[in-house]
């Protein structure tokens, strides 16, 4: 199949990867083009705006980091919106708010183009051992279309229904629980350490009774450790994720109190500075609250 991709960050690169590995033929855009290089060495056509990594694919995936980023890809001039072929489909994979996919939906039918929105969970390390779970939704005849190669980046797919903008709430969801779980160790972690605890003998504890997902343990692993650079997925990225979960929450009058508690701490983060640091610096955050020093 011939195959659009933009956006080719530490997860991007690896999704667009295995697609390669898959035997698709990819066309690839991204700003900085030297982290297109291992893609064009193996083949990929190397794409000089998103319109050219759109214009002759079937589907075309975009993995960007926000709203933003999405919006000048998709209504920018040379446009991926307006480059994508009638029929074709934008597989969008990216953390976006739930209004922005409602409207891509619908900025794609009018165009008579397919959307299906396929969010992942999962860090890059997770990418690159094909590791990522995808959730999707999206009309039933493109999501078929486009099974083969959501099937291809990951280790599993969960299709939720024919609306798109399902898989962008579930994944906010998600990121919602993964922030609250971190910032549940951090505080934890900060008061056994203020009590004289050595966080690896409490790692050890949290490992031998409470560690039953690798998520939960990987981050009690960078907490202990005090681990957050280089970041799998940035604090800044993690305010933008809890703001939108806020906002889905407000259309749907639904009270969330800890994610609000969680987006003032992640904004705490960016404000001292600490944005391009993995998310799970709430770690850092819970100990610097707690008058004590990295370990």
């Amino acid at each position: 199949m011939k195959v659009g991709f933009v956006g080719l960050g530490n997860m991007g690169l690896p999704m667009a990867k295995h697609l390669q590995e898959a035997g698709h033929v990819l066309t690839v855009y991204n700003r900085t083009q030297a982290k297109a290089e291992p893609l064009v060495a193996k083949g990929a056509k190397l794409a000089q705006t998103p319109g050219d990594a759109a214009r002759e694919a079937e589907v075309v995936f975009t993995m960007l980091a926000d709203d933003k980023a999405m919006e000048e890809v998709l209504f920018a001039e040379d446009s991926l919106l307006e480059a994508l072929a009638p029929g074709a489909i934008h597989v969008s994979s990216s953390t976006i708010s739930v209004s922005l996919a409602q409207f891509l939906a619908e900025s794609h039918a009018e165009s008579r183009q397919g959307f299906v929105s396929a969010p992942v969970f999962g860090r890059p390390e997770a990418a690159q051992a094909k590791q990522l779970w995808v959730i999707a939704a999206g009309a039933r005849e493109h999501m078929e279309r486009c099974r083969p190669l959501l099937e291809a980046i990951g280790r599993g797919l969960t299709v939720l229904s024919e609306e798109a903008p399902a898989a962008n709430v579930v994944k906010l969801s998600g990121n919602f629980l993964i922030a609250s779980m971190i910032e549940a160790l951090g505080e934890a972690f900060a008061l056994a350490r203020k009590a004289g605890v050595e966080p690896k003998t409490f790692l050890e504890v949290y490992q031998s009774v409470f560690a039953k997902s690798p998520i939960f343990e990987r981050y009690a692993s960078l907490i202990a450790g005090g681990q957050y650079e280089p970041p799998g997925f940035a604090l800044r990225l993690g305010l933008k994720d809890m703001s939108l979960v806020l906002e889905a929450a407000g259309d749907a009058q639904v009270p969330m109190p800890l994610a609000s508690l969680l987006r003032d701490n992640y904004l705490g983060g960016v404000a001292r500075g600490m944005g391009e640091l993995d998310w799970a610096a709430l770690g850092a955050l819970a100990a610097e609250r707690a008058g004590l020093k990295k370990p």
